[in-house]
């Protein structure tokens, strides 16, 4: 179910008459699959992952190291940043994961002010 959860997002999203959607297909698809080609669905490698396929796939990490899952606690912020620098240029565009990197106390607080418990 893991990996065909971007195969089927796709298939949902793909024939939309909406360019937004069509976008939204595209990271459905791609934002799973790596710099080096090791990703899933199909393999892609480098830039033949979209520009949003390549930024989604940061960004989908990022939070989800961040985030307590129901099979994982929440990683420390040191440990995530950590994470990025080893995974540039193998898992991670090099070039949008350095943006991240170089940004990374304001995806930081961004994060943790999107994140903040709602008031009931």
């Amino acid at each position: 179910m893991m990996q065909s959860h971007s195969l089927l997002g796709h298939t949902m999203l793909v024939d939309s008459e909406f360019a937004l959607m069509q976008l939204a297909a595209t990271i459905a698809l791609e934002h799973h699959e790596r710099w080096d080609g090791k990703g899933y669905p199909y393999g892609k490698k480098g830039e033949d992952i979209s520009l949003v396929g390549r930024i989604c796939a940061v960004a989908d990490v990022f939070d989800s190291l961040l985030d307590r899952r129901v099979y994982k606690e929440p990683w420390e912020e040191k440990a995530v940043k950590d994470y990025f620098v080893m995974m540039s240029g193998s898992q991670f565009d090099p070039d949008i994961a350095n943006i991240l990197l170089e940004n990374f106390d304001m995806f930081i607080y961004t994060w943790k002010s999107l994140n903040r418990p709602k008031d009931k």
